[in-house]
């Protein structure tokens, strides 16, 4: 099992944010992390990517608890795309790009032509050639985001978190990067863990739905078992209608006004 939570207590101070939560998450699976605002799916993988350490119970990766790890060994399994990236030095795009790849490069080595293969084919797959030479300052809060989405594809690890990672884009791009995440879990056996607030994006391409109600864990499961309207009820107090649509090949889910 990539993760093992088992218990999983979290403070901010005195308040408790996370509660409980208990979970083994198994490779070659797309997660979608689903819950009201506050629920703690920001904290959760804060957890997983060890920004964060456990006030009480265990986290294990690989069989390891994960605060074992270091920075360095962490950054060749998982790579985070985050709900808001900030940068204020004028770096280009493909150099934010490349930041994905210094894992894999050795100290005060400088990139090999394997290293630039990789980042020029993320920058086509991730659709931001046509700005790589721009400075990352300069984009739109939409741009900034597929650079980097495409700086943790360059990371290349074999599990990618996304923290709300499509908020600021439309919907042309939001399925274009999933896609390829998606395609990575597909082809290649990747994990991809994603805190989602389209209930119907996270119906299409998850395999697995983990919903979260004030810290804790509502239900799990394969998202065709647990997708319903009782824990749609449960979790957002919303009555909905829950349909298999052809069109897209999953559930899909409407709202009563």
């Amino acid at each position: 099992m990539p993760f093992e939570l088992d218990g999983i207590t979290f403070y901010y101070s005195d308040k408790k944010v996370i509660d409980n939560f208990s979970i083994k998450l198994a490779p070659a699976k797309f997660y979608g992390i689903i819950g009201p605002n506050g629920s703690g799916k920001t904290t959760i993988l804060d957890l997983l990517v060890n920004h964060r350490q456990p006030t009480d119970g265990s986290l294990n990766f690989k069989g390891r608890r994960l605060s074992s790890y270091s920075k360095f060994e962490l950054s060749r399994e998982i790579a985070l795309v985050p709900q808001n990236f900030y940068i204020n030095f004028p770096f280009t795009v493909k150099e934010i790009v490349m930041m994905g790849r210094y894992p894999h490069i050795p100290r005060f080595a400088a990139p090999a032509a394997g290293d630039w293969e990789i980042v020029n084919a993320v920058m086509e797959k991730s659709r931001i050639v046509e700005f790589a030479d721009r400075y990352v300052t300069e984009l739109s809060g939409g741009e900034r985001q597929r650079v980097v989405f495409a700086r943790a594809l360059a990371q290349n690890t074999p599990i990618l978190i996304l923290d709300e990672a499509t908020s600021n884009l439309d919907i042309n791009y939001t399925l274009s990067l999933l896609n390829i995440a998606a395609d990575g879990v597909q082809a290649a056996g990747k994990t991809v863990i994603a805190v989602l607030q389209d209930i119907n994006l996270a119906a299409a391409y998850c395999d697995y739905l983990v919903f979260m109600s004030k810290g804790r864990i509502v239900t799990h499961g394969p998202a065709g078992e647990i997708l319903n309207p009782d824990t749609l009820r449960s979790v957002f107090e919303v009555d909905a209608k829950v349909y298999f649509e052809d069109y897209c090949n999953s559930l899909q889910v409407v709202f009563r006004r």
